[in-house]
């Protein structure tokens, strides 16, 4: 055996020049809303662990693991503009990985990938805006609790759970809905262009589809795996290398150390993340 070739397999394989290396982050949880046990995906929490993965000179690509119901549309597009800006600043190909979902925020964030592949039972899609809440107008009644409000400006109440709706607080509900629902479908478009099959009332409904289907609407360009998929692409020594934010330690990583208030609202986030997940069945 020569001596260079004995001296390169002292090497690492991710440090050798020949061997495609591809960056791996993982973007699980509800976008937006987190616990103090479940941190949230917002722009501020993935800026970082994004960063890292786009900087290492000489990657073959960045790999994307999407598990995400969804959530906050602001934090979708902050997200997705984010990787779409380091993509284009390195010259790295994206690849997105859906899990179990990849829907409404969740899919926003994977048409941040130039490919897309998910399980053939991946839950994809989910292409509208939701808001969602209760009435408590009668409740309040029957327990002879008596709702006081005062405002400046005669739309700050707005959709009171405590008060009877009015025909044009929805109507202007539903007009801001419209606006981001329009952003996300030219998003979506823009991004997936003619790989796109089907008419927009479909596509754009709110429907979510499993993985298979979703190949059948081009919502995505194949079903796959992460590791097989970026073996078939880059070779069999392809090296995936996982990127992970730095976690620091202490009692309040844990959720330890907050105030009863804190408690409360983590409470209430976590509710409301159970119901995000619920919608797809998981």
């Amino acid at each position: 055996m020569a001596p260079q070739s004995f001296l390169s397999r002292l090497i690492p394989l991710r440090f050798r020049k020949s061997v495609p290396v591809v960056n791996h982050v993982v973007l699980n949880g509800a976008i937006g809303m987190g616990t103090p046990l479940r941190p949230a995906l917002t722009f501020k929490s993935t800026s970082e662990v994004l960063e890292r993965a786009f900087s290492k000179k000489g990657i073959a690509a960045v790999a994307l693991s999407i598990n995400s119901p969804g959530g906050s549309p602001v934090q979708s597009a902050l997200i997705h503009t984010r990787i779409r800006e380091l993509a284009d600043e390195h010259k790295v190909p994206v690849l997105v990985f859906c899990e179990d979902v990849a829907a409404s925020g969740g899919y926003w964030l994977a048409c941040a990938g130039d490919e897309i592949y998910a399980d053939e039972s991946s839950i994809v899609g989910s292409i509208g805006v939701i808001s969602a809440g209760f009435g408590f107008v009668d409740a309040i009644s029957k327990l002879g609790v008596e709702r006081r409000v005062y405002t400046s400006g005669e739309s700050k109440s707005m959709l009171d759970p405590f008060k009877p709706e009015k025909a044009e607080d929805v109507s202007h509900l539903q007009n801001l809905q419209a606006d981001v629902h329009g952003a996300f479908k030219e998003l979506v478009k823009s991004r997936r262009g003619n790989r796109l099959k089907g008419e927009d009332g479909e596509l754009f409904s709110g429907a979510f589809w499993s993985g298979r289907q979703a190949l059948d609407k081009g919502l995505i360009d194949g079903l796959g795996h992460l590791h097989s998929v970026l073996k078939r692409r880059f070779g069999d020594k392809t090296v995936v290398r996982n990127v992970s934010a730095p976690q620091g330690w202490g009692l309040k990583r844990l959720g330890f150390g907050a105030a009863a208030p804190e408690i409360a609202a983590a409470a209430l986030d976590a509710i409301e993340t159970r119901a995000l997940w619920s919608r797809f069945g998981l």
